[in-house]
C-alpha cells in the first residue's frame, strides 16, 4: 500500500504563494488536473517551479519542528512527478538526465530537503529503466506501481558498521535462503524518503557465500518498519531514518541483481546530488540579490547593492554559478548524448563534478549570507536553513578524499 499523508491538503484559503497563479496551479493539481507526462520540458519545468514555491513557504516550519513535509509528495504523485523518469516505453515520461536534473534544482532551490529526497527515487528509477540490471518482470510491476499510484523507491544500502557503501564494506544485513524464499534481517541508516517510500533496495551479504545482493523490499511486507532517527541539523526534513527488517520474507524473484562492494561504473544518474546543491545555491544567490536591490537604512542614499564591496561578492557568486551551470548541465547533456562505450570513461567527470559543484555552492552561499549580514543566521531566513543544508553535500557520494585520490592515481605513473 502506497504511503499517505495522514491529514488533507490545505485549504484554498490556507495556500501560501508569492502569485495568484502559482495559488490556481496548486490548486489544479490537487484537482488531479495537472500531469507532466504530457507536457513539453519547458512546461513542466514551469509548473514543478511554481509547485517548489510551496515547498518553499513550508520548508522552515518542517526544519524547525523537525516533521517530514508529506504534503509535498501528495503534491508531486499528484501532477505525476515520479513517473517523469521511468522510460516512455512503459509509459513513462523517459526524460533526459539534462532536464532530471534542471528540475531537481528548481526543487532545491525552494527546498534543500525535499529535492535531495525525491531525487534519489528520480535517478533509480532512471537508472534501472536505462541499464536492464533487474528482470524485466520485476522492473516491469515497479514501474506500473510508479505511473498508476507515484510509489517511491530508495537504497538502503548504508550501515553503522560499513559506513558508506561506496567505501566497500560488506553488509552486515544477512539473506539467508529458505526453499524458494529468501529471509533478511538487518537495519539499514540514512534511508532517505522512508516515511513514503513504497520499496525499499537493500543491500545483504548471502549468508554461506561471498556475494552480496541488492533485494527489493515492499514496505507493507511483515518485518519492515522504520525508527525515527534522524535528527540532522542539514536536510532536516529528508526523512532518513533507520530502516529495520526482521525476518522478512520475500520472493526468489525479488533478489534483483548480484552486487559488488565498492566497485562502480560510472553512473550519470548520481548527478542529482550535484544538481540538488546548485540548486541550494542559486537559491542563496536569489536571497542575497533581493536583499541587495531592496534593503537601505535610513542612513544610506540607495540600497544595499550600490556599494563596491556588495556588488564585488555578488559578481563572484555569479561567475561561480556559471561554471557551475556550465559544467553540470554540459557533462549531463554529454551523458544523454553519449553511447555505452563513452559512457564508461565518463567517471572522473562525473565524479569532478560532484566534488566541484559541492565545494563552489559553499562558497556561494558564504557570499551570500555576507552580503547578507547577521539576519542570514535567523532560523526564519532561508540562508540559515541553506548554510546547514549544503554542508550536507560534503558527506554525499561520492566523497572527496576518494576522489582527490583516484584522480590523481589516475594520471601518476608509478
Amino acid at each position: 500500500m502506497t504511503a499517505q499523508f495522514d491529514g488533507e491538503f490545505p485549504a484554498e484559503s490556507q495556500i501560501e504563494s508569492q502569485e495568484e497563479a502559482t495559488s490556481t496551479l496548486l490548486k489544479a493539481a490537487i484537482a488531479g488536473e495537472i500531469n507532466l507526462l504530457t507536457l513539453t520540458s519547458r512546461e513542466r519545468l514551469a509548473i514543478v517551479a511554481k509547485v517548489a514555491r510551496y515547498f518553499k513557504a513550508h520548508a522552515e516550519k518542517h526544519d524547525r519542528a523537525g516533521t517530514f513535509p508529506f504534503e509535498n509528495y501528495q503534491l508531486l504523485r499528484a501532477i505525476r512527478f515520479p513517473a517523469l523518469t521511468i522510460p516512455k516505453a512503459l509509459g513513462g515520461g523517459g526524460i533526459s538526465l539534462e532536464e532530471m536534473l534542471r528540475l531537481q534544482a528548481e526543487i532545491a532551490k525552494n527546498d534543500g530537503s525535499t529535492g535531495l529526497a525525491i531525487g534519489w527515487h528520480m535517478g533509480i528509477s532512471k537508472h534501472l529503466g536505462e541499464s536492464d540490471l533487474w528482470e524485466e518482470s520485476l522492473y516491469r510491476e515497479f514501474a506500473q506501481e510508479v505511473i498508476a499510484k507515484g510509489a517511491l523507491i530508495n537504497n538502503a544500502a548504508t550501515e553503522a558498521a560499513t559506513g558508506s557503501p561506496t567505501r566497500g564494506g560488506r553488509p552486515e544485513t544477512t539473506a539467508v535462503k529458505e526453499g524458494e524464499k529468501w529471509r533478511l534481517n538487518g537495519r539499514k541508516t540514512f534511508t532517505t524518503l522512508s516515511p513514503v517510500l513504497d520499496y525499499f533496495a537493500v543491500s545483504a551479504s548471502i549468508e554461506g557465500s561471498d556475494q552480496v545482493a541488492s533485494f527489493l523490499v515492499r514496505r507493507e511486507l511483515p518485518g519492515v518498519s522504520i525508527e525515527e532517527s534522524w535528527d540532522s541539523i542539514a536536510m532536516s526534513a529528508t526523512g532518513s531514518h533507520d530502516l529495520v527488517l526482521e525476518d522478512v520474507l520475500l520472493e526468489s524473484r525479488d533478489l534483483a541483481q548480484y552486487l559488488t562492494p565498492g566497485v562502480k561504473v560510472p553512473q550519470g544518474w548520481l548527478l542529482h546530488i550535484p544538481a540538488v546543491y546548485f540548486g541550494i545555491a542559486t537559491g542563496a544567490y536569489e536571497e542575497a540579490l533581493y536583499f541587495a536591490n531592496h534593503y537601505r537604512s535610513n542612513a544610506m542614499p540607495a540600497p544595499v547593492g550600490s556599494f563596491p564591496t556588495v556588488q564585488q561578492k555578488l559578481g563572484e557568486i555569479r561567475v561561480l554559478l556559471l561554471s557551475m551551470e556550465y559544467f553540470l548541465f554540459g557533462v549531463a547533456a554529454k551523458w544523454d548524448s553519449a553511447d555505452a562505450e563513452i559512457r564508461a570513461t565518463m567517471g572522473e567527470e562525473l565524479s569532478a563534478v560532484k566534488v566541484t559543484i559541492v565545494n563552489q555552492a559553499l562558497k556561494v552561499v558564504d557570499l551570500a549570507m555576507r552580503i547578507v549580514g547577521a539576519r542570514s543566521l535567523s532560523q526564519a531566513h532561508p540562508l540559515s536553513r541553506a548554510y546547514r543544508d549544503v554542508r550536507a553535500g560534503l558527506h554525499n557520494p561520492p566523497m572527496e578524499d576518494m576522489v582527490y585520490t583516484q584522480l590523481a592515481k589516475n594520471v601518476l605513473a608509478f
